[in-house]
């Protein structure tokens, strides 16, 4: 079975998508939609990993009261850049209730929970241009044996480009400018 794409994507704009046009897709748009090197992407359906993943880091990471921990909302990193990373941890001067997108000086932290069809994105576009926008930490969430394994990342300003500060499994224990302490039992997340 073909399902025809909606008038309104395809062939684009001319000139291609930019970061701004995001906040005006046609209410029949997929939920989830980001924008990587002014092409659009949309997101398969989430699996029970990736869902539990999102709310252990979304109800147990506890940023100081200067930060706060939003999901699935994009960042602005350029014209024709705005991804839209799982959780992200933000400046709380930052959020405001018509917010649709975050400027890359105001995220404290990226966190990507890595899925079948997203793993070169996550893996690689993603982190580049997270680091070339100055985002000084990232976390890469990856699934082994159902369990969230996390690497840990941290932007090294003089080349902007992030090296490895970790490996963690069971337990996630970093500084990020705040120490952060975190069992990684999905468990947890289910109730």
């Amino acid at each position: 079975m073909t399902t025809a794409l909606p008038e309104w994507l395809h062939p684009g704009p001319p000139g291609g998508w930019t970061a701004d046009m995001l906040d005006h897709l046609p209410s029949g748009a997929p939920r989830h939609v980001e924008l990587i090197d002014g092409s659009l992407v949309v997101t398969a359906p989430q699996t029970g990993f990736h869902m539990l993943a999102l709310r252990l880091f979304e109800r147990f990471l506890r940023p100081p009261e200067e930060l706060m921990t939003v999901r699935e909302m994009t960042v602005t990193l350029g014209l024709r850049q705005r991804p839209e990373p799982d959780i992200l941890l933000v400046k709380r001067s930052a959020f405001t209730t018509a917010t649709t997108s975050f400027r890359p000086e105001d995220v404290h932290l990226v966190v990507e929970v890595v899925s079948e069809e997203s793993k070169e994105r996550d893996r690689t576009t993603k982190p580049i241009k997270y680091s070339d926008a100055g985002i000084k930490h990232f976390w890469r969430v990856e699934q082994e044996e159902a369990r969230p394994v996390v690497h840990t990342f941290e932007l090294e300003p003089t080349v902007r480009a992030y090296v490895p500060t970790g490996i963690h499994r069971k337990r996630l224990r970093t500084d990020i400018g705040f120490d952060v302490d975190l069992d990684l039992d999905l468990s947890r997340a289910a109730g």
